[in-house]
């Protein structure tokens, strides 16, 4: 399937990464890096990672932005695929803005479109556990030293009719997720239950989160926002991909506005 120059092709019976990651190799301004190196079987993986650093970023608001946790959710890959060309050629978008994208965060699951790693496990379960899952360790890594002021992760659910997020961290985080699906509901609807995945849910959002979710460490200072951006899997899969690029695009905004409003207070 290709989607707008990203292709998602199987090669030999698996997903090409290199094929997908190939339309982020000239693109100005980004800056690639491949991440640890372990070895799963008789193969060796790391994960990609992508720094995009905007216009008057003297010092700059880092934020991470992370997709495919869970191998079988492309949208979020794709997503930050979209949004790291639209970024690079305009870069406006993400001024005053540090942005780290790793699009892959579970390579083996994203080849086999599997929720689990090769290994069988929801790497979305382990963190800050002491996991021995390399893909884990290296994104603990990150998470530890980059020193985010907000991380924003890209799912989706094949259980849900709507987009809902999960909030986490910082006060303002909130405030940041409700435009965002706002924005993104003018493309996809919104899942409004009282319930969500399980937890209580308020005009979608969730207020709680799973045990071992990628997040940050619990002795960072200052803690970062938090969000957890969902999107209905059954849902065509460019507009999810439409959604999320928009949410990524009005969390960065909103963001901007509210550090700014806030120095003028």
């Amino acid at each position: 399937m290709s989607d707008g120059g990203f292709e998602l092709v199987e090669e030999n019976g698996r997903r090409s990464i290199p094929r997908l990651l190939s339309g982020l190799s000239h693109l100005p301004h980004v800056t690639a890096d491949r991440l640890g190196s372990f070895e799963i079987g008789s193969e060796v993986y790391t994960l990609p990672r992508y720094t995009l650093v905007g216009p008057n970023s003297g010092d700059p608001i880092s934020i991470g932005l992370f997709a495919a946790i869970h191998g079988d959710e492309p949208a979020g890959t794709l997503a930050v695929c979209h949004f790291l060309r639209e970024a690079s050629a305009q870069l406006d978008v993400v001024e005053d803005f540090r942005l780290q994208a790793y699009p892959i965060c579970n390579p083996t699951g994203f080849e086999d479109n599997s929720r689990y790693s090769r290994r069988g496990h929801d790497l979305n379960r382990e963190f800050w556990k002491g996991s021995v899952e390399a893909e884990v360790q290296v994104l603990e890594h990150e998470l530890r030293t980059s020193h985010f002021t907000g991380l924003v992760q890209l799912h989706a659910d094949d259980t849900s009719d709507g987009l809902y997020g999960f909030v986490r961290g910082h006060t303002l985080t909130e405030n940041l997720l409700r435009p965002a699906l706002r924005a993104a509901g003018e493309i996809l609807p919104r899942n409004v239950s009282a319930t969500i995945d399980g937890f209580a849910a308020r005009d979608g959002i969730i207020y709680d989160q799973y045990e071992g979710v990628l997040a940050a460490p619990a002795e960072m200072d200052p803690v970062p926002f938090e969000i957890v951006f969902e999107t209905p899997q059954k849902a065509p899969l460019e507009s999810q991909v439409e959604a999320l690029v928009v949410a990524i695009r009005t969390i960065l905004t909103e963001y901007r506005r509210l550090v700014a409003f806030a120095a003028n207070i």
